[in-house]
């Protein structure tokens, strides 16, 4: 099947497909996917030491903070190639939610410390923002100031591969507006408790009992906590989505190469008509899910607002969807094979459901799209409803027009 490519006149895209390759021959995914439930869904160092190597980890870093300056278009060729290779380290929040959070934060020697060691990989930082009842939403510590510095008090939950960060970025509310902080994974106050995940990974809550953290690792503030993430979340669940694109991929190839393979009744069973119609809807929804992608890119390209935010939040539901839709029936269709831990299908599905988990379920982020989309037309009707309270002169000329419109066809009967 098709990799999900752009015009590419220098050949970026091309390279970074044939790094994915490479790297993925030297570190398969699945592989890897199975021993980090064996270390308890730490970050494997080689694995994230390669990737910053190849300039993954800094890829959304300007080139002044000692990134790589690309953009949104070569980030989701990567996702892409790193979910069809299944290569489960925290890519998404340890690089493009934090990359971003950093790179709009002020200028500051903390940012400058951060946006270096993310680049080299020596700093894994992760982004801390969510609460339980709404994973989607912002959920804001409490921070106070003392000795001119700011003290946490508070939980964060639904935190990415918690035990292998060495920086937090948390957002905390405050008597003068909302912060985001950096807080090392070491501080004083902060309690991590993991749990597993489903793909091997864990999530954690932190807790945070007066945690004092120094003035100079307060990164931003803002008068809204969507200021300070909204960016973030956006670049963050299109890097998701074209990742998700690359899984739905992958399972359809390997679901076709298995069905040529097994044999019954004296044929393969891809010979069959019952399956080769499975297998057409199943590459209809990795198309659809890649189409969505593609054009969730070329609008967040062309600007950002309501039409960016309906655009990306619509590529990650279709390609949430559809992953799960194809890796559910891959499975049914590689038979008892496809239940057992040596089956590598097993775990594309596992990694689709925590990827779908992340950033808003599809069912989730359809309900938010509406909503958007609604609001955007109210918004519309009512600009166009005040230009006419201004101008009712134009307003009635356009009546009259109608009105003169209907008399000539009542004319004519």
């Amino acid at each position: 099947m098709p990799q999900m490519m752009f015009d590419d006149p220098d050949g970026t895209f091309a390279m970074l497909c044939e790094s994915v390759a490479g790297f993925a021959s030297r570190y398969p995914g699945p592989t890897a996917l199975r021993e980090k439930r064996t270390r308890g869904g730490a970050v494997n160092k080689a694995i994230w030491t390669a990737m910053a190597e190849a300039g993954w980890t800094g890829l959304l870093l300007p080139e002044a903070m000692g990134g790589a300056g690309l953009g949104v278009r070569e980030q989701v060729v990567l996702g892409e190639a790193l979910g069809r290779a299944l290569v489960a380290e925290p890519m998404v929040m340890a690089s493009v939610f934090s990359s971003l959070l950093v790179a709009e934060a002020p200028n500051s020697a903390e940012r400058t410390r951060l946006a270096a060691g993310m680049a080299r990989g020596s700093i894994i930082a992760i982004p801390a923002w969510q609460n339980a009842a709404h994973p989607v939403r912002c959920q804001l510590v409490s921070a106070g100031t003392a000795n001119e510095g700011v003290v946490l008090s508070g939980e964060k939950r639904f935190v990415d591969a918690a035990g292998s960060a060495t920086d937090f970025l948390v957002t905390a509310d405050s008597h003068d507006g909302y912060l985001l902080v950096s807080v090392a994974a070491g501080a004083d106050g902060l309690t991590i408790t993991e749990r597993p995940g489903i793909d091997g990974a864990t999530i954690a809550v932190l807790s945070f009992a007066d945690c004092r953290i120094p003035a100079g690792r307060l990164l931003a503030r803002a008068a809204r906590p969507a200021a300070l993430l909204d960016k973030a979340m956006l670049h963050a669940r299109l890097a998701l989505a074209a990742e998700l694109a690359g899984i739905a991929t992958k399972a359809v190839e390997l679901t076709i190469s298995y069905t040529r393979d097994r044999v019954q009744f004296g044929k393969p069973i891809a010979s069959f008509q019952a399956i080769q119609h499975r297998l057409v809807d199943m590459w209809m929804d990795a198309e659809f899910a890649r189409a969505a992608v593609i054009n969730a890119v070329n609008v967040l390209q062309a600007g950002s607002g309501d039409a960016a935010q309906l655009a990306v939040l619509a590529a990650k539901a279709r390609a949430g969807e559809s992953a799960f839709s194809i890796c559910r029936r891959a499975v049914h269709l590689y038979g008892a094979m496809g239940f057992t831990d040596e089956c590598d299908i097993g775990l594309y599905l596992k990694r689709t459901i925590s990827l779908n988990a992340t950033l808003g379920q599809p069912e989730e982020l359809r309900l938010k799209f509406v909503e958007l989309e609604s609001g955007s037309v109210r918004g519309r009707k009512h600009g166009k409803q005040a230009d006419q309270d201004r101008d009712p002169e134009s307003h009635r000329g356009r009546n009259d027009g109608r009105a003169a419109g209907q008399r000539a066809v009542e004319g004519f009967r």
